[in-house]
């Protein structure tokens, strides 16, 4: 399962970007096969130095997969779910001290935001939070959640620096990356069972239940690059809110998740400091500026949202490593 975590989560992003990039490249827009086969032969094996490099970011995200399983099992989904934001806080830190980004302070706001909502969801979780099973542990599904986060931000702002040091396309660096996700889920599947997986076979026990796990995972490392093409960071606020909220109600209905007042403070602080960190810089300078000296003299129409900033290329000023290190399922 680990080798399908990683092929869900690290090659997702680029999933969509595969039948592009391979339509873009050169090489590949033949159709022709055994260009394709040279192709790949000549930057993952030619080039080995280049693909070692994703072997880091491809054993952290095996390991993240396996501690989300861990984190899952001993805690509810809602409270996993709120939990597991703190990743954007990591991917934040780490971006700041590997890529040198700067963060505003309506950004550094929301994270501190972000991280009291965790810890009020957290208190809730230890102070009690209604029935739980007896095979739960909190203190080890908080501390999954939490190396999973560390592992996810670190793992995220590497694979964007080594995507920005280097001339390969991002669907020929999650295929590297998906190659030694393989192959150390494998490795790390005959450790623990491999005695079991010799004498029962590969899918003994893979009910309907896993499968649907396989396929949603799948399913949402794809949705993950169609988002990251044709969405923006506010929508992918939106979708990160209705998430928490809709695992909460799945937790109350399927597991009688008991909601009480100090999780859903929490919760909600959450879910505000994902919206306010996704906010565009444009967005921020805009409401920053309107508040400091009134009403602007051009008024747009009534109804007409008002025009996106833009930077000296024309382009849109949103945050930059959002994309890439954040939507990482």
């Amino acid at each position: 399962m680990a080798a399908v975590g990683v092929g869900g989560s690290t090659a997702a992003t680029g999933s969509g970007a595969v039948s592009a990039g391979a339509l873009e490249s050169g090489t590949t827009s033949t159709g022709n096969v055994k260009h394709l086969v040279l192709f790949l032969h000549e930057a993952v094996l030619v080039q080995y130095v280049d693909t070692l490099k994703l072997a880091v970011p491809s054993l952290i995200y095996t390991l993240q997969n396996n501690l989300q399983y861990v984190a899952i099992s001993n805690l509810p989904a809602a409270t996993f779910q709120v939990t597991y934001q703190l990743k954007i806080l990591t991917t934040a830190l780490f971006s700041v001290l590997m890529l040198n980004r700067s963060l505003s302070r309506l950004q550094w706001a929301s994270l501190l935001l972000l991280f009291t909502g965790v810890a009020i969801v957290q208190a809730q979780q230890a102070g009690g939070g209604g029935p739980r099973p007896l095979d739960q542990n909190p203190g080890a599904g908080l501390a999954a959640v939490v190396a999973s986060c560390l592992s996810s931000g670190f793992a995220g702002v590497y694979f964007e620096k080594i995507l920005k040091g280097s001339s390969g396309s991002v669907w020929l660096r999650n295929l590297q990356l998906g190659l030694f996700g393989t192959a150390l889920g494998l490795v790390g599947l005959w450790w623990a069972e491999g005695t079991a997986v010799a004498r029962r076979g590969f899918f003994f026990g893979y009910t309907p239940a896993v499968w649907g796990v396989v396929l949603n995972q799948a399913f949402g490392g794809l949705l993950v690059a169609v988002v990251v093409k044709y969405a923006d960071n506010i929508l992918k606020g939106f979708a990160t809110s209705l998430s928490i909220v809709l695992s909460t109600v799945a937790s109350i209905r399927l597991f009688g998740f008991h909601l009480d007042p100090l999780f859903a403070l929490g919760a909600g602080l959450v879910i505000g400091a994902v919206y306010l960190y996704s906010l565009p810089r444009g967005a921020v300078k805009a409401i920053a500026s309107t508040s400091a000296s009134g009403p602007c003299i051009h008024q747009q129409p009534p109804g007409q949202p008002p025009p996106p900033q833009l930077s000296s290329r024309g382009d849109l000023i949103t945050e930059p490593f959002l994309p890439k290190s954040v939507l990482v399922k």
